[in-house]
């Protein structure tokens, strides 16, 4: 086994900003260099010292104070290395603004990195070449992907316009800016839902959500517009009806990078399809079998529909694991588990945090050899204002906090999600502000999860989940070997309410009585008539009083 090559990294002269050397190191070990850090404001000599006696392959030297201090530091940088000995060295720089433009000019530097190199284009330099040409420079399935960004997660954006050949026009715009990891390909209702059934499709629904694709030609071609720049990876939803055969098509399509399917929904719950409950729940499992018999990871995206309902936030605890669990049991292996943020509108950034934290311990527990979860962040859907300056701020916002579950993937939002469906354009530019917020907090964000609040607020959703998963598991008629996968067993856990969100009031396949507000930031359940906050076991306890007295109202008489 060969030797490892070496950089040597400072921070030179009066320059105290090591951060960025830091993370160029950090991301230089991912691509198999040995490192050293000789830290802040490390004079000339120092690290020309070190050089002669590390003999290191490249010396990566950071400054970002004044330029004309920064000058006169790389021109003695410049003069002491060529009487060393040291000029032939392989010297890289990075900075801001006109010291860069000085560096570029000194003759001294292979490669100069200023705020606007992308993490792609450091990676190609250090993999050795000064830019890539190529699909199989760039890793095309989501693990290997995800291992060559680190310590920085990958991108992913929702894009589908209203006709094929203008979708196919903006993937190639979004792949040549190399600004997204994922194109996550979103296609119209009458697709997800009649596509195996062109005699079912509503001619006024065309384009409605998405990119209206009609055959599998449809899809091939935009998947091979994608065939450029940083050759992101794409994937699509599973369809709402005929999943199997959508999975299929999706994989000799697009080579799908990983399946998303919900547990509870694309049925009669949201309308997205026809089909019963039980029906759904069983076509879900079956779909995710046979990703796992292929290798493909699974995302349910699950927990995040029950907010958007404003379902109680012990409800979308439960969901979360409820449905990695189903994928466990399934057999998938590499799970990716979403958290949408800002969901639902009032959410307070500690109350998101501590949400998502008790998601991540409840499905946590299943982790293993055999199952991996990747975390997925995302900015909430309805959380975008339609002032689009104030939009900005918050998709950058939202991303920061996101950061400090050190997610794998971070699925960018549109800031003009509130005002209109995001061009290539708009894609290009929210994906810069997110990859900004994102340096930032990689360079170094404070320790959020460690606020009282927030670890109070997390302990307590875990405790009021697991009662709820109780009592979901309490419903199974004997026999019944594994509740949590039973479709009977959950469709009732709907029925009666114990999965229950507001938003689902008149909704023939579920209770829709639960009642909720925001209360310091948190959704709780609340009594209807007094609004006082339900505790989740008097939550619970009041579901299964009304469900006896129904059964009770419903049995037949006993004869005289």
């Amino acid at each position: 086994m060969g030797r490892k090559p070496k950089i040597l990294g400072a921070a030179v002269g009066d320059c105290v900003h090591v951060a960025g050397v830091v993370n160029f190191l950090h991301l230089a070990e991912a691509q198999g260099y040995e490192t050293f850090c000789l830290g802040p404001a490390v004079p000339v000599d120092d690290l020309l010292g070190a050089a002669l006696e590390d003999d290191p392959d490249i010396i990566a030297v950071g400054y970002r104070l004044t330029p004309e201090t920064g000058a006169r530091v790389l021109a003695e940088l410049k003069e002491k290395a060529e009487r060393m000995g040291l000029a032939h060295k392989r010297f890289i720089f990075g900075g801001v603004g006109a010291v860069c433009d000085h560096a570029r000019r000194l003759g001294l530097f292979e490669a100069v990195f200023d705020a606007d190199t992308t993490v792609d284009e450091i990676i190609a330099y250090l993999r050795g070449g000064p830019a890539r040409q190529d699909e199989t420079d760039y890793p095309q399935t989501l693990v290997e992907r995800i291992e060559f960004k680190h310590p920085y997660p990958i991108l992913r954006h929702h894009f589908g316009l209203p006709s094929v050949e203008a979708t196919i026009r903006g993937v190639e715009q979004i792949a040549e800016a190399r600004c997204l990891d994922v194109i996550s390909l979103g296609t119209d209702q009458n697709a997800q839902e009649h596509f195996f059934r062109p005699e079912e499709m509503d001619p006024d629904e065309h384009g409605a959500g998405g990119v209206p694709v009609r055959t599998p030609d449809d899809l091939r071609a935009i998947y091979q517009a994608s065939r450029r720049g940083n050759y992101p990876l794409m994937r699509c939803y599973s369809g709402t009806r005929d999943t199997l055969k959508w999975a299929e098509m999706l994989r000799d399509t697009i080579n799908n990078a990983w399946c998303a399917v919900p547990l509870f929904w694309y049925s009669q719950l949201d309308g997205r399809s026809q089909r019963p409950l039980h029906e759904s729940i069983a076509e879900a499992q079956e779909l995710m079998r046979w990703h796992a018999r292929h290798g493909i990871p699974v995302e349910m995206n699950e927990s995040h529909h029950w907010s958007l309902r404003d379902a109680p936030d012990t409800v979308a605890v439960a969901a979360a694991f409820l449905a990695a669990y189903n994928a466990y049991r399934c057999g998938v292996r590499t799970y990716v588990q979403q958290l949408m943020f800002n969901n639902p509108p009032g959410t307070s950034f500690k109350m998101d945090l501590a949400k998502m934290l008790a998601k991540l311990e409840l499905v946590g527990e299943l982790e293993g050899d055999d199952f991996r979860v990747l975390r997925e962040t995302r900015t909430g859907l309805s959380s975008y204002p339609a002032d689009l300056d104030r939009a900005k701020g918050q998709i950058a916002s939202s991303v920061t906090i996101q950061m400090a579950l050190k997610p794998h993937i971070v699925h960018v939002v549109a800031y003009t999600e509130a005002s209109h469906a995001a061009t290539a354009e708009d894609v290009i530019a929210s994906c810069r502000i997110a990859e900004q917020a994102i340096r930032n907090a990689v360079y170094g964000l404070p320790d959020m999860l460690r606020d009282p609040d927030i670890q109070d607020r997390k302990n307590r959703l875990v405790r009021e989940a697991r009662q709820l998963l109780d009592a979901i598991r309490s419903l199974a008629p004997a026999g019944v070997a594994d509740p949590w996968t039973d479709p009977a067993t959950l469709k009732l856990a709907v029925e009666i309410g114990l999965m229950d969100a507001p938003h689902l009031m008149g909704n023939k396949a579920a209770r829709g009585k639960v009642r909720t507000r925001m209360v310091d930031g948190a959704c709780v359940a609340v009594d209807p008539a007094t609004g006082r906050p339900l505790s989740e076991e008097e939550r619970i306890a009041r579901v299964f009083a009304e469900y006896e007295r129904e059964m009770s109202q419903a049995a037949p008489a006993t004869p005289a």
